[in-house]
C-alpha cells in the first residue's frame, strides 16, 4: 500500500489518479498511523512552503515521515515534497523537516526575459539513473522556488531556467522530484509506475 499524505494540496487528487492508473494500490491519508503501516510513502504538494509545513507538524506528519525515512520506506516527494525535505526555505523564512541538508532559494535567472514562477517542460539532465527515466525526457514544472542540496551528490537530475537547477535527488530510500510526474505524460507516468512496483 502506497500512503500518499493529504495536507491539502493542488496536485493531491492528480497524483492520487496518477498512482491508480499505474496500479499502485494508494490510501489518501492524514492519519500518522496509515503513514507508519504503508509499505510506500508519497507526499505530493503544490503551494506555499510554509502553510505546507504547518499542515504536516499540525497533523503529526512531520514526526511520521522522519521514523519512516529512517527505517528504509522508500518515500517519493513532488515539488514541495522535495522541498520541505530539507533544513531551510527562504519563502517566507520557515524551517523544513531538515531530512536533508541544504536550502531552498527562489529562482533568479540571469535573463530577465524568463519568468518566475517556472511553468512549462524541460528536458531532464541526468547525474545518475531514476526509475523509468532517460536522458533528455521532457518533464512538467511548475514552481518559483529551487533546491540547493548541501551535498551536490544527492542531485539525480537537473534542469535549466536559465541556469541548470536541481531537478531530482535520490539517495537510499529517498527519490523526490521538483517537476510534476503526474503531469508529465508518459515519461511522468513510467517513474510513477517505477516506483510503486
Amino acid at each position: 500500500m502506497i500512503a500518499v499524505l493529504d495536507v491539502c494540496s493542488g496536485n493531491l487528487r492528480s497524483v492520487e489518479r496518477a498512482l491508480a492508473h499505474v496500479g499502485a494500490d494508494v490510501a489518501v491519508t492524514r492519519d500518522p498511523d496509515t503513514v507508519r503501516k504503508a509499505d510506500k510513502i508519497v507526499v505530493p504538494g503544490q503551494g506555499a512552503f510554509g502553510p505546507f509545513m504547518r499542515g504536516l507538524v499540525e497533523r503529526g506528519l512531520g514526526d511520521v515521515l522522519r521514523e519512516q525515512l529512517g527505517r528504509g520506506t522508500p518515500y517519493l516527494g513532488i515539488c514541495l515534497g522535495l522541498q520541505v525535505l530539507f533544513d531551510h526555505s527562504d519563502e517566507g523564512n520557515c524551517a523544513g523537516l531538515g531530512l536533508v541538508a541544504g536550502n531552498v532559494t527562489k529562482l533568479a535567472p540571469t535573463d530577465r526575459t524568463l519568468k518566475v514562477p517556472h511553468m512549462g517542460w524541460n528536458p531532464l539532465h541526468l547525474r545518475q539513473p531514476l526509475p523509468g527515466l532517460d536522458e533528455g525526457d521532457h518533464v512538467y514544472f511548475v514552481h518559483s522556488y529551487r533546491v540547493v542540496p548541501a551535498d551536490p551528490a544527492l542531485i539525480a537530475a537537473e534542469a535549466t531556467h536559465g541556469e541548470p537547477f536541481c531537478a531530482a535527488i535520490r539517495k537510499d530510500n529517498l527519490l523526490a522530484v521538483q517537476f510534476h510526474p503526474e503531469k508529465s505524460q508518459a515519461a511522468g507516468l513510467r517513474l510513477l509506475r517505477e516506483f510503486a512496483a
